[in-house]
């Protein structure tokens, strides 16, 4: 078995949201929570129990200073975490309910991290021992340096050894304009990838192949165009979702290797609590179970537990046990 020491590269950030279902600001008060999709995925790849640090920046400033702490209370390892002028980014959140959906609203601009110099990062240090690296789409999505830096970050992990990981993400609404350069900055990305997070849409942004109205063709298709364009990645993983209504969903899950595919499925959701950082535990417990050589059909049956145990959680972070996986693959209680 191949253990797991983690990293991940990308921007915390703070979220604000209206308690309960109340819409934002109805009566005039926040809940604030830490994550990020980067810092997500570590905090459930330490619950899983494996060593899992966070490189970003922050403010130096007593917002950076909570974010922080809260960072070393998730088990994160925070050694090379940068302070700087800037500021924390914000985004302010709506829960859905009934037929209104969930509602986010991003204020992140100009933020420490999107004011680190790409040469401020030292990924000698920061990638030491380091046996695999996540980021995210993101990451290049907010500006020119950061995508610079994740580029930076991928090459040295590969040149490393490391194995990389990139959840596509692809968000028009932070591209800001720069959407014409999305495709080959995830391109470029993306070639120094063994684990691709994707879907059929995703893929298209970054390979040409024939789309087809069958949703399961069409991802066919696009792994294979990934597989032929991106000689180092071995697998793509995607999940589906099947709305009935804000609360009433269910997941099922997908991982295209070179050499099979695997289902896993169908999580039925019934009276979410909470949707943020869902597809954050299914690349943890993905992420996980590869690392460690686990048989796949576990590895993603797992990844997908995760993902549907955090819809029960408050807060952006999956914290979910190793010892309480193995109690729900085996219809046990958890004890705590």
């Amino acid at each position: 078995m191949t253990p797991l020491n983690a990293a991940v590269f990308g921007e915390v950030l703070l979220r604000l949201s209206a308690p309960g279902r109340e819409t934002l600001l109805q009566s005039g008060r926040l809940e604030a929570w830490f994550g990020g999709a980067e810092a997500n995925v570590a905090a459930g790849l330490a619950a899983l129990g494996n060593p899992a640090r966070v490189i970003t920046a922050l403010p130096d400033n007593a917002i950076g200073e909570a974010c922080l702490g809260e960072l070393r209370r998730s088990g994160l390892d925070t050694r090379h975490v940068l302070r700087g002028d800037g500021r924390m980014g914000l985004y302010f959140h709506t829960q859905g309910a009934m037929r209104r959906p969930a509602e986010i609203v991003y204020d992140r601009a100009h933020s420490a991290f999107c004011h680190t110099a790409p040469e401020r990062w030292d990924w000698a240090q920061a990638l030491d021992g380091v046996s695999w690296l996540h980021l995210s789409g993101i990451t290049p999505a907010l500006g020119a340096g950061p995508a610079r830096a994740a580029l930076d970050a991928a090459r040295a992990a590969r040149a490393r050894g490391a194995q990389v990981s990139f959840d596509v993400n692809f968000r028009p609404m932070l591209w800001g304009g720069r959407e014409g350069e999305a495709a080959q900055v995830l391109r470029a990305l993306a070639a120094h990838m063994t684990l691709l997070f994707a879907s059929a849409g995703d893929l298209a942004r970054m390979v040409a192949f024939e789309a087809s109205a069958d949703p399961d063709a069409s991802l066919s298709a696009g792994a294979q165009a990934a597989f032929a364009a991106f000689p180092d990645l071995a697998h793509i993983a995607t999940t589906f979702r099947d709305t009935r209504g804000t609360l009433d969903q269910t997941l099922t899950a997908r991982l295209i290797s070179r050499d099979g595919v695997v289902n896993a499925g169908p999580e039925p959701l019934d009276g979410i609590v909470e949707r943020i950082g869902g597809g954050d535990a299914f690349a943890a417990g993905l992420i996980d179970g590869l690392a460690r050589g686990a048989d796949r059909q576990t590895t993603l049956a797992d990844a997908l537990t995760l993902m549907a145990v955090k819809h029960s959680m408050p807060g952006d972070q999956c914290k979910v046990r190793r010892e309480d996986l193995a109690a729900w693959r085996e219809g046990r209680d958890l004890k705590r």
